[in-house]
């Protein structure tokens, strides 16, 4: 297994089946070596690039778009290799705009949708989104009006697919049921919080995904690096914040018996979390966002790992998922 070009579930685009994750961009990772990974990653293969309007950490919301844009507007065919992904539903506040109620708050109203997506248009310096994603649910807004708003801007040639983010199983069902009804493509994908340590999706997101043709794109793949070596990163002092501390305590046992069986396969922690994600057919690409080269690459030796029936058991044994699939995993 290696980078891969693959469809999104069951539509016609193809992506790599690893997304570059663009969060750490203008905060970890300067804008000079934001470049140089985007540019190493169409060099490995990586065509899909993971952003959000509300991304900016360090600065202002919408910093990272804005790194995005003028790393596209260097030319040489950047934004035609990319398949390009945002999204939309938080605040995205910045200095020059007044503060406006419809826009700074949470919603996928029409009126935010039409606002953000030419936001995030001019900020990435594209005429284009390939997958504008929901970033949250909003039951308190109509579908009526959100899926209006996400035509509109397809029938404008502004947003290619349009995709979920962070939906329950019936969110996803009632989504996709609803733009039947007016004869739209609807979801294309989901972009959940996926790994082997929370493996919740596989109650009813992963069946939703599969019964209605959507990608999955699992962020976080590592748990927020406790699955990339994390009682070696402790125990040397490496990392010692508050929270990191606590989660390995909480999860000692567990990170034990797995840091143990990635030695005895030969492969660090963090590699072999993501090339179990991607054994799962219904993954279509998880998310990495490396702050540096090496954790790109990283990343990319990962796609070359192939795990074993009983390596798969093992990990099973270590974090044990839910039960299987609602309602078999708690009923009869």
């Amino acid at each position: 297994m290696s980078i891969q070009n693959k469809r999104l579930g069951k539509h016609g685009v193809l992506v790599s089946n690893i997304c570059l994750g663009t969060m750490n961009f203008g905060w970890h990772t300067s804008e000079e070596e934001s470049f140089a990974i985007m540019d190493r990653a169409l060099e490995l293969g990586i065509n899909f690039f993971d952003t959000a309007d509300v991304y900016g950490w360090g600065g202002q919301q919408g910093d990272t778009e804005l790194i995005l844009g003028r790393w596209f507007a260097q030319g040489g065919g950047r934004r035609d290799a990319v398949v390009l992904a945002t999204k939309v539903f938080n605040p995205v506040k910045r200095e020059e705009n007044l503060r406006e109620v419809n826009t700074d708050e949470r919603s996928l109203s029409a009126y935010k949708i039409r606002k953000h997506a030419e936001g995030s248009l001019k900020r990435l310096q594209t005429e284009w989104i390939d997958l504008y994603q929901m970033h949250h649910i909003d039951h308190d807004c109509p579908w009526d009006e959100t899926w209006q708003a996400f035509d509109a801007l397809v029938k404008q040639g502004k947003v290619v697919y349009v995709g979920s983010s962070n939906f329950a199983g019936w969110d996803i069902a009632t989504a996709c049921q609803e733009a039947s009804k007016r004869g739209l493509m609807g979801l294309v994908s989901e972009q959940s919080i996926y790994h082997l340590n929370n493996r919740m999706l596989e109650l009813e997101v992963i069946p939703a995904c599969r019964h209605y043709g959507l990608g999955l794109i699992p962020w976080s793949p590592l748990d927020g690096g406790l699955l990339g070596g994390a009682l070696e990163k402790y125990n040397t002092g490496r990392r010692t914040g508050e929270d990191f501390v606590k989660q390995v305590e909480k999860n000692r046992d567990k990170l034990e018996k797995y840091e143990n069986l990635c030695r005895e396969i030969g492969h660090p922690p963090g590699e072999v979390a993501l090339a179990w994600l991607l054994h799962n057919p219904i993954v279509t690409a998880p998310i990495i966002g490396p702050r540096t080269l090496e954790q790109l690459e990283s990343a990319v030796r990962a796609a070359s790992i192939n795990l074993d029936a009983e390596t798969l058991q093992k990990l099973d044994a270590i974090f044990p998922g839910p039960g299987g699939e609602a309602p078999m995993a708690y009923a009869w």
